[in-house]
């Protein structure tokens, strides 16, 4: 875990200095699909974490200890809410809605431009919406047993870039 930490927190710094110009404003979105969710009733389609499931959100917690977030988006399902929430509780921010038919639409760029934040969301809006801030198809959907990628953009004026990390 501390090996991911320091890993981590070396991209992030080398992220900060990022081929930008004087005064260029950056935007940095961490995404990250929700942790394990309990699927013992298959008809379940809002289930909850499982305790891997926890126990791997409050892990992100300590994964976005060193990052200073403005914002936390979560999709409104409860494995989603309760991967945000030790993030967000930490960082004392509140967790915002995430609709994925509207993801990277102009109110949301507006509302988190020159910010860092995370959005929580699933195996196939993750990597989804990664690609639509990239403007190519580069990620495929996450496999059901991965919880553990983390998405980096980061977004200039001139340039968009993605760091995919594996932090489990």
């Amino acid at each position: 875990m501390k090996n991911y930490l320091i890993i981590f927190v070396l991209l992030f710094s080398s992220f900060s200095g990022f081929s930008q110009e004087e005064g260029e404003e950056v935007t940095t979105y961490y995404l990250i699909r929700h942790a394990e969710k309990d699927d013992s009733d298959a008809t379940n389609t809002n289930p909850d974490l499982n305790q891997t499931g926890l126990d791997r959100a409050k892990n992100w917690a300590k994964v976005f200890a060193p990052v200073n977030l403005d914002a936390v988006y979560s999709t409104d399902f409860r494995r989603t809410k309760q991967t945000a929430k030790p993030t967000a509780d930490s960082k004392k921010l509140p967790t915002y809605a995430f609709d994925t038919t509207r993801m990277y639409d102009s109110g949301f760029k507006y509302n988190t431009s020159g910010k860092s934040v995370l959005i929580v969301g699933h195996s196939d809006t993750t990597p989804q919406l990664a690609n639509i801030m990239l403007g190519e198809e580069k990620y495929p959907t996450i496999e059901e047993n991965n919880s553990g990628n983390l998405y980096i953009v980061t977004v200039t004026k001139n340039k968009t870039t993605c760091v995919l990390l594996k932090i489990d």
